[in-house]
């Protein structure tokens, strides 16, 4: 089987990294249970909101992600039986590439560069299961879609869904 697997809010918590960089910087309290189903820019005021669709163009954004908990065991596991991909659309962020893969080659060693899809557009990807946070992404793909469960996408019951890595972990394991 070959499956796909998104990096940000899949296997790394992008998500909470715009909520502490914008706590920290604008001396706020928001948590990401108060921002569901919506993406953290629509939470903040209209003044602040440009800001935070910012932080990812800055340097060591991606690079400082924290791992969603789960995802290293499974994926691993996922890896000794199936042909996995990471497969971001790093594109829409150049600067972010090679922080990507430095984070994979920290986090997901076990996923070899060669299985590693930095793209624009994931609509060209062709395999049995894709995992991803995001409709647009889903919605294309020919396989089995899961959708990785964020704060922003609570509310979409468009798709197969997973809320945890052990959630994936029961699916394809």
């Amino acid at each position: 089987m070959i499956i796909f697997v998104d990096m940000d809010e899949v296997i790394a918590d992008a998500y909470q990294a715009h909520i502490d960089i914008y706590n920290q910087e604008f001396d706020a309290q928001f948590t990401a249970e108060e921002c569901m189903g919506r993406e953290f820019w629509q939470c903040v005021p209209q003044e602040h909101q440009q800001s935070v669709r910012d932080h990812t163009h800055r340097d060591g954004f991606f690079k400082n992600l924290k791992v969603i908990d789960g995802s290293q065991d499974v994926l691993e596991a996922l890896s000794k039986k199936h042909e996995v991909y990471i497969a971001s659309a790093a594109m829409e962020f150049p600067q972010s590439l090679r922080e990507k893969s430095d984070w994979l080659d920290q986090f997901f060693p076990f996923v070899p560069w060669q299985n590693r899809i930095l793209c624009g557009n994931k609509h060209v990807l062709k395999g049995d299961v894709l995992i991803d946070d995001r409709s647009k992404n889903l919605g294309f793909f020919d396989g089995r879609s899961i959708m990785f469960t964020s704060p922003h996408n609570t509310e979409v019951k468009t798709f197969e869904r997973a809320d945890t890595w052990r959630d994936i972990a029961d699916k394809l394991l």
